[in-house]
């Protein structure tokens, strides 16, 4: 049996989302800037990411990243639009298993061209 590229990426989509929703679960706390700081302190190691933080709250973490290690492979190999994919794609199904109350948002990418990327986190208060 043969899987389509587009039933593969949204087979991909789901792991992260679920793995969203693990991560949020282990974590076990309300409060999300915290949980986000550790999300980014782990997506960091081996120098792979360099961000700095704007704003964190019980309900908001905002940060820009402005060095990227991922991107900078993707470049090396003349292949930005698949990092962007492969990579950048999944920060949205992983926000979407942190919970239906948080949203992303994101504009730029490094992978695109950008300086930074900027991640804005928030929780919904509908």
């Amino acid at each position: 049996m043969q899987i389509s590229v587009l039933e593969q990426a949204k087979i991909q989509a789901q792991v992260y989302r679920r793995l969203g929703e693990e991560w949020w679960r282990a974590k076990a706390s309300p409060d999300l800037g915290e949980s986000m700081a550790s999300a980014f302190q782990s997506f960091a190691k081996g120098e792979a990411i360099a961000y700095s933080v704007h704003t964190q709250s019980p309900d908001t973490y905002e940060i820009d990243v402005t060095g990227c290690r991922y991107a900078q492979f993707y470049q090396k190999l003349g292949e930005p639009e698949l990092g962007f994919l492969l990579i950048c794609g999944l920060d949205f199904p992983f926000a979407e298993g942190l919970g239906a109350d948080i949203k992303l948002t994101r504009t730029q990418t490094i992978m695109q061209g950008a300086t930074h990327c900027d991640f804005r986190y928030t929780r919904r208060k509908d």
